[in-house]
């Protein structure tokens, strides 16, 4: 694992290890100040959510030229391959199988439609775009539409499977990365800011939160019964669970994704040559499995309070991936993705207004595709930290099935295409 990018000196910053140290100072400092220190800091933070700054604070840093979000190892291999899987494992570790069950088919029904709104999206994009502005959607567009198909409803890994299913240009690819960037960070945003009045507006539509209420209590309840000042035992427990966990997911993922690719024909459509995908899944189903045993209890140890920090840093490498400056060099591409995710909230909003939802589900369902399993527990736990397992699930459901999804959206923008 490199220590030092490689990378011409492109920023003021080309150290991973002093990025490392700011992006930690950072979230450090942002979490500090939304602790309330003057009556100030205590009022911005009640309009502005901590989560956003940790998005936003990093992508400044890279904006203005003070570091170099993209060649860095900190995203991946260090935020992605490693933090990731550890927080899954940790989340999962202590969840309520059957309260999540509890909270019914309304929330599934959600979560479904939030994913035909994104297939809807595409074609309703694109065509669109096609009336108004037809050179938008011309030559080769249709594949990096496709491609980003895959991030919206699944997630990285499928968007690089869906640019290699399709052979899309690099540099198409990347304008699309953008796009991706710049529309997730737009929801995640304003979902990080609805949570916080999720009371009101789901007393406004008359939503029942009954389910969620129960489960918010159950876990509350269950760490007020078993909390504890965690020991260095406990700490160090947490840590090789977690850690351990993923370097076994690592070792199974790396030679199972290589004898998919090499015996299955179709592999690369259902990314099961991917050993990312693989590890994401294996890490989910280790701690879905110790959360049957008596590895629960470390919740009571602060399990999931840990892996949240690992979140945290996560989507702080998230954000300073992104220039806001890149957003102009393709308008018509932001256009489009525009209307593509006007179009999956326009249709998640009617399905939850359909079936009463509560906020919380539109939150989760929506970011349980767009984001997949790095930004659903986020919001999720934006909502309550208890509630954070649910996005969890919503999210690798997301991995499970974005590849078929997206390649079903772009073999109908092919035929849109006229190719």
């Amino acid at each position: 694992m490199p220590i030092e990018t490689a990378e011409p000196a492109t920023a003021l910053i080309t150290s991973d290890i002093v990025l490392f140290g700011l992006i930690a100072a950072t979230l450090g400092l942002i979490f500090w100040l939304a602790s309330g220190p003057t009556p100030f800091w205590k009022k911005f933070f009640t309009w502005v959510p901590a989560l956003l700054l940790c998005y936003f604070v990093p992508a400044f840093y890279n904006t203005v030229g003070l570091i170099d979000g993209e060649h860095n190892s900190l995203y991946n291999p260090i935020a992605s391959r490693v933090l990731l899987p550890a927080a899954l494992v940790l989340l999962t570790l202590s969840i309520d199988l059957k309260g999540i069950l509890k909270l019914g088919p309304r929330l599934l029904f959600v979560f479904v439609a939030g994913t035909v709104g994104l297939v809807l999206g595409a074609i309703v994009s694109f065509q669109v775009m096609e009336w108004v502005h037809p050179p938008a959607v011309a030559g080769d567009t249709w594949k990096g539409m496709a491609a980003l198909a895959g991030s919206w409803v699944g997630g990285g890994a499928n968007m690089v499977a869906m640019r290699e299913v399709y052979q899309v240009d690099a540099t198409l690819f990347g304008q699309f990365a953008v796009v991706d960037v710049a529309m997730a960070s737009a929801l995640m945003a304003t979902l990080l800011f609805l949570a916080n009045r999720s009371a009101q507006i789901d007393a406004r539509s008359g939503a029942d939160t009954r389910a969620i209420d129960e489960m918010k209590a159950k876990m509350a309840a269950f760490e007020a019964a078993n909390a504890r000042i965690p020991t260095l035992a406990d700490l160090m427990v947490l840590v090789g669970v977690a850690f351990g966990i993923v370097g076994a997911a690592h070792a199974i993922a790396t030679p199972l994704a290589a004898w998919f690719a090499a015996n299955v024909e179709n592999a690369a459509q259902y990314s099961l040559d991917s050993a990312f995908v693989w590890v994401i899944l294996i890490a989910t189903a280790a701690g879905l499995s110790l959360s049957f045993t008596r590895a629960r209890n470390l919740e009571s140890a602060g399990a999931s309070r840990l892996g949240t920090v690992f979140l945290y840093f996560l989507i702080a490498c998230i954000g300073m991936q992104m220039d806001f400056t890149k957003l102009f060099d393709r308008l018509e591409l932001i256009a489009i993705g525009a209307i593509w995710m006007a179009v999956h909230v326009l249709v998640i909003w009617g399905a939850a207004r359909l079936v009463k939802a509560p906020m919380f589900y539109i939150g989760v369902g929506s970011m349980g595709n767009v984001g997949a399993a790095a930004s659903a527990p986020v919001i999720a736990a934006a909502f309550h930290p208890t509630l954070a397992p649910v996005g969890v699930l919503l999210g690798t459901v997301g991995y499970a099935t974005g590849t078929v999804i997206a390649y079903f959206v772009g073999q109908i923008l092919r035929m849109m295409a006229g190719q």
